[in-house]
């Protein structure tokens, strides 16, 4: 009985550090095949919408994104 509550306490430990490593893993991946939105990008954005943005207005926006993540 208490061999059993053993092993079910160290496969769920096992189990934890094996599925945080995992993720971890899993975000470092899609993080570098799909990067957070930068300055240069919103530049990018703002000049195809047909607008030359200013520094101040690239700053604005970045707070905003900042804000919604």
């Amino acid at each position: 009985m208490l061999h059993d509550i053993l092993m079910i306490i160290v496969g769920l430990i096992i189990g934890i550090v094996i599925g945080f490593f995992g993720a971890r893993y899993f975000m470092k991946k899609y993080l570098k095949k799909n990067p957070p939105i930068n300055e240069d990008m919103i530049k990018a954005l703002m000049m195809q919408m047909g607008r030359k943005p200013n520094q101040k207005q690239i700053n604005q926006m970045m707070k905003a994104m900042e804000k919604y993540q």
